[in-house]
């Protein structure tokens, strides 16, 4: 038997015995919105102007990246439950979502003045902002890892890292209604500080557990 022969057989009896036992991923999926939502409202709650500031540009924007993000994330997770080439879709998501990003910050330099950008980026509650979002995507990261601990992931690394990104964007999307910062400069600079702290959290307890 050819060896790529063989290597693709290991594959296929992989995927298929880590299928057996894998936890419904939508019920997966749920329960992570559940715990941040459950985190956002049973702590912060809405911001006091939340209905005011739904249909502005900026405010709904953020929901737009953090929903682009946690989804791509969390489709990049799936198709690392097990062996096999990693999908395309979770990555083009991802790309989209930077590039949107990208596009925002320079619209809102383009259009602020200049006096104004230390103030949009530094925001009110960047430390606040810090703390949620790890401390709100902490349960989702659980879930997940032990989602993908019952699966049979050939890169448990990046497997880990992109729990811990889809939990963050997860806990981002919810924290964003509280979040009375609205710039793109202060999203595109906090909300990605915190959530490395749930990737390299991700990453490393990957690394340990996800091994099979």
């Amino acid at each position: 038997m050819r060896t790529e022969t063989l290597i693709a057989n290991l594959v296929a009896d992989a995927r298929r015995s880590s299928l057996r036992g894998l936890p419904s991923w939508p019920a997966v999926v749920l329960l992570c919105l559940g715990a941040a939502a459950l985190a956002l409202f049973s702590t912060m709650g809405l911001r006091p102007d939340f209905i005011a500031a739904l249909g502005t540009l900026r405010f709904d924007l953020k929901f737009v990246l953090t929903g682009l993000t946690a989804l791509g994330a969390l489709l990049a997770v799936r198709d690392l439950h097990r062996p096999g080439p990693e999908g395309r879709s979770g990555r083009r998501l991802l790309k989209l979502t930077v590039t949107l990003l990208a596009a925002s910050v320079v619209g809102e330099l383009a259009t602020v003045p200049v006096g104004s950008w230390e103030t949009r980026l530094v925001g009110s509650n960047s430390l606040i902002c810090l703390v949620a979002i790890p401390a709100m995507g902490a349960v989702p990261l659980a879930i997940l890892l032990w989602s993908v601990r019952k699966g049979a992931t050939t890169r448990p690394g990046m497997a880990g890292a992109m729990c811990g990104l889809a939990s963050a964007a997860v806990s981002a999307f919810f924290y964003a209604a509280q979040c009375v910062d609205d710039s793109p400069l202060f999203v595109a600079v906090w909300y990605p500080l915190a959530a490395g702290f749930l990737v390299m959290t991700g990453l490393a307890l990957g690394r340990r557990i996800l091994r099979w």
